[in-house]
């Protein structure tokens, strides 16, 4: 590591800790969570091991959508794939659920008025985008049908931060 850069880091940790040293411990958290989200990094641990969700009261963060709804028209998704996309992160990163499933996804994209054809054929199409903005990570049971989980990649949040940005400045 180049000295420069080192001392840029320090400062950059002295400022953080400034910033945050009169804040109680939950909002600590919250700003940490959104920096995490925002800049693409692995996930904050509380001090008792918890893991925390999105910030749900930033104007900035994730969380500042009251409904799925309000995401969704923000994003404004044009492909099927996207809209999957888009409400995935609903569930991972405002509701800060681990993964999940592809009829959960479809179930609320019918509720929007935007159900898809095939769910599964989008979000496969999300996994096969390099790098994957999705990743399988379960299957319940042996059948070709059965019912898989997912989670989205650090790249499928950053897609739909991404459309959030685009929609903020059109």
């Amino acid at each position: 590591m180049v000295k420069g850069t080192k001392d840029k880091e320090i400062e950059a940790l002295a400022s953080v800790s400034d910033a945050l040293a009169d804040l109680e411990q939950d909002a600590i958290g919250r700003i940490l969570q959104w920096a995490a989200n925002r800049y693409g990094v692995q996930a904050v641990e509380t001090p008792d091991g918890e893991h925390e969700a999105g910030d749900d009261e930033s104007p900035d963060g994730p969380g500042h959508f009251e409904d799925v709804g309000d995401l969704f028209a923000a994003a404004s998704p044009s492909t099927e794939a996207e809209k999957a996309l888009v409400v995935a992160y609903w569930f991972q990163e405002i509701k800060g659920e681990a993964d999940f499933g592809s009829q959960t996804v479809n179930t609320q994209l019918k509720h929007l008025g935007h159900g898809i054809g095939n769910i599964t054929d989008a979000l496969q199409q999300l996994i096969d985008k390099r790098p994957s903005l999705v990743i399988q990570t379960r299957k319940k049971g042996k059948t070709k049908q059965a019912r898989k989980q997912y989670k989205l990649t650090t790249e499928g949040c950053r897609k739909v931060d991404k459309m959030l940005r685009s929609g903020d400045e059109g």
